[in-house]
């Protein structure tokens, strides 16, 4: 995965977060923030390693 991609794919995960938080779905938003927060945290480690 590029960095472009990676990008994407976490802001994605953030705005559809926020999109489930404002609706009332907040078992959804709350499991949209950590995948958002899991992604995250491995593509940071990937690139301190690698």
């Amino acid at each position: 995965m590029n960095d472009l991609s990676k990008d994407v794919l976490i802001g994605s995960l953030f705005i559809a977060g926020i999109w489930s938080f404002i609706s009332g779905l907040f078992v959804i938003s709350t499991v949209l923030f950590a995948a958002t927060s899991m992604v995250s945290n491995m593509t940071a480690r990937a690139h301190i390693q690698g």
